[in-house]
């Protein structure tokens, strides 16, 4: 891992992308590196646009800011990506990862002239089959483990397990479904070529 990694989510309240962050940085923190996980609100109502930032690394964090030029971004709503420029600053270097279906030439045509990596991952099909119902930030969390490599597969799912068991502590039956969802995700994330 370099360094320091920076991670900008993008999504629609009610979908989980603070939640999905603040999961990261919990499950980074416990792998032993440094974290910061926030999120940034607008107008805070169910639909409306949301960003959520991770900085993470193997040293102090010493910086106290907004994050202008991602590795990362995460996409949970892919309706964002024709009015939000959700590859403002992100660094070639990195990649995004979008919830969708689109094909590559949307995908590439919409994100303009972004070069980097893209992503993709059907988190609404992989939360239906583990879940039953559509909640994309489980998914997408372990999507962006998976192409950042933030952690290994089994750190995350070791530590998502003990979250779960905690924060799901008196609906004991979503655990399975959770975790199911992260396997699926880790399996389901794509490069698009």
């Amino acid at each position: 891992m370099n360094d320091l990694i920076e991670i900008r989510w993008h999504g629609r309240g009610g979908q989980g992308a603070k939640t999905a962050s603040l999961l990261l940085a919990d499950a980074a923190f416990n792998t032993g590196k440094y974290i910061q996980g926030f999120p940034e609100y607008g107008p805070e109502r169910m639909g409306a646009p949301i960003t959520a930032y991770n900085r993470i690394s193997n040293t102090p964090i010493r910086i106290h800011s907004n994050i202008y030029e991602p590795d990362y971004v995460v996409v949970v709503d892919d309706t964002l990506l024709e009015s939000i420029n959700v590859t403002a600053g992100l660094k070639e270097s990195g990649a995004i990862v979008i919830n969708t279906t689109k094909d590559a030439d949307y995908l590439r045509n919409v994100l303009k002239d972004y070069k980097g990596n893209i992503y993709t991952i059907d988190a609404r099909k992989v939360s239906m089959e583990a879940l039953g119902k559509y909640f994309p930030n489980t998914p997408m969390l372990a999507a962006i483990v998976k192409v950042s490599k933030i952690m290994t597969d089994e750190e995350l799912l070791n530590d998502m397990e003990a979250s779960f068991k905690h924060k799901f502590a008196k609906k004991p039956e979503v655990i399975e479904g959770n975790m199911k969802a992260l396997m699926l995700a880790l399996k389901e994330v794509k490069k698009v070529d």
